[in-house]
Parts: C-alpha cells; sequence; structure tokens
C-alpha cells in the first residue's frame, strides 16, 4: 500500500490541537474534522514518545517499507474515540513493543487529509494527538 509521504505536521496538528481544546471543528483543505467527538483525545509531546514512535513516524514520512502487513491499513475508528471521518480518512502503523512476541498493542494512526497523527499505548482506548512543536 502506497501512502503519501506527510509534507506538513506542525500547522495541521496545531489546528487540530486547539480545535480539540476549545471544542470546535478544524479544516484543512476540503476536509472537516469534526472534534466533538473527541472528548477523551489527549495531547503528547514529540519527544515524549518512546523511540519506536519515532522509528514508525520515521517509516510514515518515507512511504515504508513497514514491518507488518497491516502496517497502512485503514484503521476504521470503531470505538469512535477519534472524531468521526468517513471510511479510508484514518490508516494505522504498528509502534514496536521491545520484548513483544507479537505487534503489541502501541499504534500510530494518521488522518490522512488534516495530516494529524495520533498515538495509543492502549490498543485504540484512548489516543494523544502527537505535538511536534515540543
Amino acid at each position: 500500500m502506497s501512502i503519501p509521504p506527510r509534507t506538513t505536521r506542525i500547522g495541521a496538528a496545531a489546528a487540530l490541537l486547539s480545535a480539540l481544546l476549545v471544542g470546535g471543528t478544524v479544516s484543512a483543505g476540503t476536509a472537516d474534522a469534526s472534534v466533538a467527538s473527541a472528548a477523551s483525545v489527549g495531547s503528547i509531546c514529540y519527544g515524549a514518545l518512546p523511540s519506536q514512535a519515532h522509528d514508525t513516524l520515521d517509516l510514515i514520512a518515507q512511504g515504508g517499507p513497514y514491518p507488518y502487513e497491516q502496517d497502512g491499513t485503514v484503521f476504521s475508528n470503531r470505538e469512535g474515540v477519534l472524531p468521526s471521518q468517513s471510511s479510508g480518512y484514518y490508516h494505522e502503523y504498528t509502534v514496536k513493543t521491545p520484548g513483544s512476541s507479537t505487534r503489541g498493542a502501541r499504534r500510530i494512526v494518521t488522518g490522512e487529509q488534516a495530516q494529524e497523527d495520533y498515538y495509543t499505548s492502549d490498543h485504540y482506548a484512548t489516543f494523544d494527538l502527537i505535538d511536534f512543536d515540543c
């Protein structure tokens, strides 16, 4: 699966984070990301992520190759934690867990049009929007 490299993160991430904090909406081009359902989305500084998440974000920026065949597949947001979007908007990528014999619970989930990046360490129960400015 070929996912386009992430060209910009700072502006979109800052706009989305701002909207999450005030409970509004954010617009990125033609995509509107409603944040009303994102009450349980927090934020995390890029520097506070585990090093394996940095590796995954680098792979996403490069367009792969990815270590797991599930990486880059559509994330359907069945849990409803992330803002509601059309099918195909979100994609998920594995963040390796040292010592784990499986994919583990850690993921990066990307929003294609607004180019937001979320981190979950608990297999989609909670998400943190990644802040690349800190």
